[in-house]
């Protein structure tokens, strides 16, 4: 049976559940994450990630997205699953105002992957334009304290989600343990999406000899080193380039990486890690530097976006860009809403990482 810790006053209606394992996690949340599809894209993807590896060693298979359904709605789902450690688990928070079924407010979920372990991550099916500082303090704070018993204080190097979400929880992080909030943000940040209705073709032709296509094997090498060069802009995770082979070899095999082909150079990549029933995130983008301003970019993006799309049916794809990134122009021109100072429709949020001082940094 799953922890349940009741609330303080200002959320006297509310309980948090530990989940430790994703299949306990998804067995109640998968519903309203489902609704939220797009917005809840990094806690439900990871999430289905980890299940199906759960289901693999129980010795089931999943086949298609039905398949995950029918395995979560068994009733003996969670003691099926053998994976369960503290080092990955989740906790939601409930609204059981109603008389009828509780509703999920907020998700915190400490997983980790190939490369280490990954941020916090925080999320809510709230809206941002409803996540006011009297909603959000007391539930940040309550999770906040339950996350504290369940690990130690340096493995919370960083906190990623939602912008009010996370400088809400930081600041309360940060007075309980002790840890300072790092001077500069490790990400601040834009989630955008496209879909049919907003993405845009292009008539440009792509040079003679080059090709737009998934990475193979023999391409190993130069994609370990774009993934390298990726990592080592971002400042905050670098990787060196015996990591960036484990992380290339793994996006390779499972045909996530798309690469744009120059007659053998590989100029860019682009990797699709995250992808739910509906909805699949493009997660990464690079350029080496001698092959910037000539398009790669754009053709690559348009091309993933366009396939992931059509041939594999998704309604949306979306993606994080940085505030002062340039990428900005490319994502915007294939089709990506609300960037480049444009309005912002629904479902483009502004989203924030914030480091902690003194903790043990992971990767992702």
């Amino acid at each position: 049976m799953p922890a349940l810790t009741t609330s303080q006053p200002s959320t006297s209606n509310s309980i948090i559940i530990q989940h430790d394992s994703a299949s306990e996690f998804l067995a109640l949340a998968y519903p309203t994450l489902r609704r939220h599809e797009a917005s809840a894209n990094i806690v439900l993807a990871h999430a289905l990630k980890r299940v199906t590896t759960e289901a693999a060693m129980a010795g089931f298979q999943f086949a298609s997205d039905d398949d995950v359904e029918d395995w979560l709605s068994c009733a003996d789902a969670s003691s099926l699953s053998p994976h369960r450690s503290s080092d990955a688990f989740w906790l939601t928070m409930w609204n059981t105002s109603s008389s009828h079924v509780p509703t999920l407010e907020l998700v915190l979920a400490c997983v980790n992957w190939t490369l280490g372990e990954y941020p916090i991550f925080l999320w809510s099916p709230q809206s941002q334009s409803a996540q006011t500082t009297a909603w959000v303090a007391p539930r940040v704070a309550k999770i906040a304290e339950h996350l504290r018993f369940c690990v130690p204080s340096e493995r919370v190097f960083s906190v990623f989600g939602m912008t009010p979400l996370v400088k809400a929880f930081s600041r309360y992080w940060s007075d309980m343990t002790g840890h300072a909030i790092e001077a500069e943000p490790f990400y601040s940040a834009y989630f955008s999406y496209c879909n049919a209705d907003t993405f845009k073709e292009s008539d440009a032709p792509l040079p003679v000899g080059h090709r737009l296509r998934r990475a193979r094997l023999a391409d190993l090498p130069q994609v370990a080193q774009l993934c390298k060069e990726f990592a080592d802009d971002s400042v905050y995770f670098p990787l060196s380039i015996e990591r960036a082979l484990i992380e290339a070899r793994e996006l390779i095999t499972k045909r996530q990486i798309w690469v744009y082909d120059a007659e053998g150079d590989i100029s860019t990549i682009c990797a699709v890690t995250r992808n739910t029933h509906r909805v699949s995130a493009i997660t990464k983008v690079y350029t080496t530097p001698r092959w910037r301003r000539r398009g790669c970019a754009e053709f690559l993006v348009r091309e993933v976006t366009a396939r992931l799309l059509s041939d594999c049916g998704k309604d949306c794809v979306v993606l994080y860009v940085g505030h002062e990134n340039s990428a900005q122009k490319v994502y915007d021109r294939v089709g990506y809403a609300g960037l480049c100072g444009k309005p912002k429709p629904a479902g483009v949020e502004d989203s924030i990482e914030l480091g902690f001082v003194g903790t043990k940094r992971g990767h992702w």
